[in-house]
């Protein structure tokens, strides 16, 4: 049987050629997850040795990483963050929103991860809340969990936030639950408009503070007229 490949082998067989390819705007905490990964329960480490004083076996043991953002360390805490997600579940239908970048975005969003992913956030949560209390649509203040996502089904890149909602909320008053139809809870165009223009609203203000970097081909975005151009496909899409 064929074992399987985690992240680590992946790390260290393209790792440096990666670094080598997107230096200059990989940060010092994301070569350390890669680091931390790479060297993790290896060598590197160290590690103890476990042995048996019946039969005298003994093996080595290498020590973990504890990197939080290491698939084999923190496997234990996602399983514990699902049993405590489970645990907050009320008892209603759920609901499963998919906010996505688009690709003009998400190559801005490659070069400034922090910045944009935080927006992405902003902007969905804000979205979904003010549509939902909206008395034309279900007129509740709802409760939402997201998660952000930056990889696709590819494995390349591509930002998007998983959001559930639970099918309904409480009223402005906090007197009653408010529920929605089986299968329905917000309109889809509705949404998509309201979180384009508050996405792209956001992201021209941090344009216009200067807290976006750019780099490589992306430098002439650098530039307001240019960046403006760079994001008109993206306010014409419906």
């Amino acid at each position: 049987m064929r074992a399987s490949i985690e992240v680590a082998d992946i790390f260290r067989a393209a790792g440096a050629a990666y670094r080598r390819a997107h230096a200059g705007h990989l940060s010092l905490p994301q070569l350390k997850v890669m680091s931390a990964v790479e060297n993790c329960r290896t060598a590197a480490l160290g590690g103890h040795v476990e042995a048996c004083e019946d039969c005298g076996r003994w093996q080595i043991a290498y020590n973990s990483c504890r990197n939080r953002h290491c698939p084999k360390c923190q496997g234990a805490a996602a399983r514990t963050w699902l049993a405590e997600r489970e645990a907050d579940l009320l008892p209603a239908g759920y609901f499963h929103v998919v906010f996505t970048l688009p690709a003009e975005v998400a190559d801005i969003a490659f070069q400034n991860k922090a910045l944009v992913y935080d927006l992405l956030f902003k902007a969905a949560s804000e979205t979904m809340l003010t549509i939902a209390a909206d008395r034309k649509h279900l007129g509740a203040r709802i409760g939402i969990t997201a998660v952000l996502h930056t990889w696709g089904s590819a494995m390349t890149h591509h930002p998007h936030v998983h959001v559930i909602v639970p099918g309904g909320g409480i009223t402005p008053d906090g007197s009653r639950w408010i529920s929605s139809r089986p299968a329905f809870l917000l309109p889809v165009r509705v949404l998509g408009k309201l979180f384009r223009r508050l996405f792209l609203a956001k992201l021209v203000a941090l344009h216009e503070a200067g807290r976006l970097g750019f780099f490589g081909t992306f430098a002439h975005l650098a530039e307001r007229r240019a960046f403006l151009r760079h994001l008109l496909p993206v306010r014409k899409k419906r």
